[in-house]
């Protein structure tokens, strides 16, 4: 992973919390009053954690940036799956903070993880 600048290294590695967080969030039991997000969207979310992770692997063992590109759009589907609960009504406040922070770690982790470093000018240029 040595080819990844500081702030690439960032994303990865928050990309892969949030994948974990996915396949996790498919394991815990719902809540008894049936307010929890659907099967369907905890399945698609953990297939996307899963994904996310494939591309981590991959990363580590060729470098190849199709891998990270594989990372960011497995988070940004998996980020689109917690937007319903800002717009469907009575949603759980708790499920609302998961999902405004899910939304912006996602940002948070593809903008870090897709840069790359700056190219430097000469300074007689």
């Amino acid at each position: 992973m040595s080819t990844l600048t500081t702030r690439a290294k960032v994303g990865f590695w928050l990309a892969v919390v949030l994948a974990v967080l996915d396949v996790i969030a498919l394991l815990t039991p719902s809540p008894p009053d049936g307010q929890g997000p659907p099967l369907e969207v905890l399945v698609f979310s953990t297939v996307m954690g899963v994904a996310t992770l494939a591309g981590a692997g991959w990363f580590a063992r060729t470098g190849r940036r199709a891998a990270l590109r594989i990372m960011a759009a497995s988070r940004i589907l998996s980020g689109l799956t917690a937007l319903p609960a800002f717009f469907v009504p009575d949603v759980p406040p708790l499920f609302v903070a998961w999902g405004a922070a899910t939304v912006v770690l996602t940002i948070v982790a593809v903008v870090l993880l897709m840069s790359r470093a700056r190219s430097q000018v000469p300074a007689d240029a």
